[in-house]
């Protein structure tokens, strides 16, 4: 008791001993909030609704508009040109040209395509952050978790389409942790004020399995259960670029700097930034663009941009890497996320339903910068031993149920008094060089709205800008969320007869604009769904999104299937299914040539193969040892020939279509094929006996999750072998047969 009383008055001296006068405590007063609102040039969104609106309704710029926009040498110079697409950067166009700047922003991939699309899906303050500053008495810390929870609760208003309250559990197992993690999460709903999304509470053993009945039960005491948001973090950072450029902002993604252009200030004699080389990626071809101020938002990228601004800077990122794997969405409820704060090398563990399937991260390793960062067998295994100590043990925890894993990076702001980057906070910098680069790095996905206004500060103190009003991004809606409703998939359903999934999904990715893009859906053919024909059968996502994305600036295959859709991150195989058809339609939108939709063939797989961890398992499983008794080697050596009708020693592509011709199974060629890429390990297009048989064994041991090849060869025993006997095509559905 001592000891959380202690925590109370710490926190109590954080908050109020300073005599800094805060948003947060001016809250607790209406009429503070309504002058603090007045004094810093916030407009009620029902005065300006209206304006922004018919922005919103207006065509959207063509990519070629946008860089003709940029490569204009004629017209005035911007007065901002940011760097960088993610969410720092999108927040800095949004905040720039709301103000009535001339705002220009490149970003040399896809917007969200590094760390803004690979985060942990959370709009939070930081729980262990505000640990940290009670028992610390670290002012900082408590800064930032309360602006962070100010920034949550304006992210839930400006989005709602986009982001949702979820409920996150802490189970209790020892009966010291029921008082200490009480406090915690008590003061967390203490620091957040007014903003607070619902209040904490606890729940009894019984109550506790009701809401998690995958729990494990086993010395549960009982649990706690506070609130968070959630969001769909690409499409948050598109909705940003894309409500800047109906704003008037000229953005243009795949265009990279490649060299900072400077002239001598007349007034004070010293260089000054006043422009940038761009080179539009996607046809080669180069040009400037002019500004009176250059920001640096590249995250991860921070360094290199201020080298070239002056070679000699030393770095001031030290990058992380976080993974994060997709489960199954039966490994957790719908609607309730679980918190382990405490993994066996201290980092923190979620566990929390996303976009139908389970997503649990993150780990958070020291890395080098790279343009495609990828999973590490290694991280997979760590995440998926720390989730079986929470999850019942009539759940198998199996390493073929893995669905999806990737990696983001982190760019954490160096503290030099620090050796490990789980002890580095997330807060941000701004740092203006001598030739005036404004560079804000460091900071959290949450942060990014503050983080872009303190820029821009900078920029208009910095450059001498002339804004038309004072920072307007506070409570600004973002594109889609003006007339969304909760209840707006109802209308698809009933008014374009949309499949009630498809149309919640629709509803809650693209908010009022889904009634627009639904228009570009032709009729099934069928009686119902009257319209909505999905690229996958397992997943909601319809062909009309590929050629709506293509509008909202989508330049390659995988911006569709990693950020416009999560197919990528959903379920790695279903996107590997789905992209010919992908690449087909964006061949149509986008006029490809057959050499070109060959290309995007080869780079998606690639970037599927690699980043998203297709290929993961396919290296482990090289490692992976037979462990088969005699008696299953000789049944499965009596199938593996009975396939290999010649005795040639290897099946090929011709004996498996023999095979399933003889069978009741009907498979079209290409997942014949499909099935063979699964066992074949050295990639010579056919599956020897030594790859059969250790495939075999890695389906026995849940390594390869639920695989078709096995279910149509049978049980391991052969006289269990029965065929199926319904005459069915077999479901692509990968509960298992993840990774």
């Amino acid at each position: 008791p001592v000891m959380y009383s202690r925590a109370i008055r710490r926190l109590a001296y954080l908050a109020f001993g300073s005599g800094a006068l805060t948003l947060g405590s001016l809250q607790a007063v209406p009429w503070a909030l309504e002058t603090y609102n007045s004094r810093r040039g916030y407009e009620p969104p029902s005065k300006r609704d209206k304006t922004l609106n018919q922005l919103m309704d207006a065509p959207l710029k063509s990519r070629e508009e946008q860089l003709a926009s940029l490569a204009n040498q004629n017209g005035p110079e911007f007065d901002v040109l940011i760097i960088g697409g993610g969410a720092t950067g999108c927040g800095c166009a949004l905040d720039a040209v709301s103000r009535g700047l001339k705002t220009a922003l490149v970003e040399k991939y896809d917007f969200a395509s590094g760390t803004s699309s690979r985060s942990t899906k959370l709009i939070h303050g930081g729980v262990r952050y505000l640990q940290k500053a009670v028992f610390n008495l670290d002012y900082e810390q408590y800064r930032m978790v309360k602006e962070a929870l100010g920034e949550r609760a304006n992210m839930l208003h400006i989005a709602p389409h986009l982001t949702k309250p979820l409920p996150i559990m802490l189970p209790i197992y020892h009966l010291w942790q029921l008082p200490y993690y009480w406090v915690g999460i008590k003061m967390y709903d203490l620091v957040s004020g007014t903003q607070i999304l619902k209040p904490s509470f606890y729940l009894s053993k019984s109550r506790a399995l009701e809401y998690f009945p995958m729990l494990n039960k086993n010395a549960l005491k009982g649990a706690l259960v506070y609130y968070d948001g959630q969001q769909e973090d690409a499409r948050m950072c598109l909705s940003l670029g894309l409500t800047a450029a109906k704003l008037g902002a000229s953005v243009a993604n795949y265009c990279e700097v490649h060299s900072l252009l400077k002239s001598v200030d007349p007034a004070t004699g010293k260089e000054v930034l006043t422009g940038a080389r761009v080179v539009d990626n996607m046809t080669g071809k180069e040009f400037t663009v002019r500004a009176k101020c250059i920001v640096n938002a590249t995250g991860p990228y921070t360094d290199s941009v201020r080298l070239m601004d002056s070679p000699s800077k030393p770095g001031i990122v030290a990058p992380s890497a976080g993974v994060h794997i997709s489960l199954p969405d039966y490994y957790s409820p719908e609607m309730m996320g679980l918190l382990d704060p405490a993994t066996a090398d201290g980092r923190v563990i979620f566990f929390l339903p996303w976009q139908n399937c389970t997503i649990a991260g993150t780990t958070d390793t020291p890395c080098t910068v790279s343009d495609s960062p990828h999973p590490a067998e290694e991280d997979v295994k760590f995440i998926l031993q720390e989730i079986k100590h929470y999850l019942s043990p009539e759940i198998v925890i199996r390493r073929g149920d893995v669905l999806s894993a990737w990696s983001g990076i982190r760019p954490l702001v160096t503290d030099p008094n620090k050796q490990d980057t789980q002890s580095i906070a997330r807060n941000h910098i701004i740092e203006v060089s001598d030739s005036r680069l404004i560079t804000i790095a460091g900071g959290k996905w949450t942060t990014y709205r503050q983080m872009s206004e303190e820029a821009i500060d900078t920029a208009i103190e910095v450059a001498g800008l002339q804004p038309k009003g004072p920072c307007r991004t506070s409570g600004l809606m973002l594109l889609g969320a003006y007339n969304w409703s909760p209840n707006l998939f109802i209308r698809l359903v009933q008014e374009f007869g949309v499949e009630p999934t498809v149309a919640k999904h629709l509803s809650c990715l693209y908010g009022d604009k889904c009634l627009d893009l639904i228009r570009l859906e032709p009729l099934s053919g069928h009686r119902w769904p009257v319209v909505g024909k999905r690229l996958h059968p397992n997943y909601p996502y319809l062909e009309s999104e590929v050629r709506w994305a293509c509008q909202e600036y989508a330049c390659r295959a995988i911006d569709i299937l990693a950020r416009r859709t999560r197919l990528a991150f959903t379920n790695v195989h279903a996107a590997a299914e789905a992209l010919p058809r992908v690449v087909a339609i964006m061949a149509e939108e986008l006029g490809w040539s057959d050499e070109k939709c060959r290309e995007e063939l080869k780079h998606c797989k690639r970037y599927l193969q690699h980043e998203m961890g297709y290929n993961l398992k396919l290296v482990e499983r090289r490692r992976h040892p037979i462990n088969l008794s005699s008696e299953e080697v000789a049944d499965l050596t009596k199938k593996f020939r009975s396939i290999d009708s010649d005795n040639k020693g290897f099946i090929t592509l011709s004996d498996m279509e023999r095979f399933f011709k003889d069978s009741d199974h009907r498979l079209e060629p290409h997942q014949i094929r499909e099935i063979i890429d699964e066992v074949d390990l050295n990639r010579n297009g056919r599956i020897e006996i030594s790859e059969f048989l250790q495939y075999m064994s890695a389906t026995k041991s849940g390594f390869v999750g639920s695989s078709r090849f096995k279910h149509v060869l049978g049980d391991s025993s052969a006289a269990n072998y029965k065929k199926p006997q319904q005459d069915a095509r077999i479901p692509v559905d990968r509960s298992g047969g993840g990774l």
